[in-house]
């Protein structure tokens, strides 16, 4: 792939806030990559992420880092990211949200609200999801990365795709594929663009085992190559949604 020229003089900085549906497969550095190449701007990417967290959690056992972070960051974003698989109740999630909110507007930091997808085996849930993120992005007029709706979308186009899944073997969390969709969804949401084409590259560093411990440690050993196909119709379900 040919990489476009950075301007060099402007920098996109993105604050991750979430859980492992955030730190999974690496997934901030797959954004950095793409926003990079959709920008042609340079980007760096910074991630408060834990196990199993919720918001409550952040702003209640870890306030003091995310209050650091968000004021003194010099971020452009903020991705927040809530606890899915179960879903929270909803009036914690507006009101934790909603003070990280507060905490980006002092410092003109964009908010975005990561709308996840649900588990494999309870899509049902999908339409709550999709339901709850969106309010909370109108009420707050900030915007949505709507990365449940597009996952659900390209599920149905996957019937006919064996190879293609977009879980990790645990059915909750993203495979390197599924995080290529929430990379190109976020670059989408930051910069109103998708990267060339011919950015199928994605990263999985799961090995085969059940131990949350073991990935991989080399960067060069997580990337992965998304089929020319495959990334056609992510990148035509995305178009479709920001039409």
């Amino acid at each position: 792939m040919i990489m476009k020229r950075l301007k060099k003089f402007k920098m996109k900085k993105i604050l991750f806030i979430g859980n492992s549906h955030t730190y999974m497969n690496d997934m901030p550095e797959l954004v950095r990559r793409m926003v990079e190449d959709a920008a042609g701007e340079e980007c760096q990417v910074f991630m408060l992420a834990y196990s199993g967290r919720s918001l409550k959690w952040h702003m209640d056992e870890e306030y003091f880092s995310e209050r650091f972070n968000i004021l003194h960051g010099h971020y452009d974003y903020c991705i927040i990211q809530e606890c899915a698989h179960p879903m929270t109740e909803f009036e914690d999630t507006i009101k934790y949200t909603h003070e990280i909110i507060e905490l980006c507007k002092k410092v003109n930091t964009t908010p975005i609200i990561f709308e996840t997808w649900a588990e494999k085996d309870k899509p049902e849930n999908q339409s709550e999801m999709n339901r709850r993120y969106r309010k909370i992005a109108e009420d707050e007029g900030v915007k949505l990365a709507p990365i449940g709706e597009i996952w659900s979308k390209v599920l149905k186009e996957f019937a006919n795709e064996p190879d293609a899944d977009l879980y990790y073997k645990d059915g909750a969390h993203a495979s390197g594929l599924g995080d290529y969709l929430v990379a190109m969804t976020l670059t989408k949401t930051i910069t109103g663009r998708l990267p060339d084409a011919s950015f199928r590259e994605s990263f999985d560093f799961t090995l085969p085992d059940e131990d949350w411990n073991h990935v991989k440690v080399s960067v060069e050993d997580e990337g992965i190559t998304i089929p020319e196909n495959i990334a056609s119709i992510i990148r035509d379900n995305i178009e479709k949604i920001f039409a």
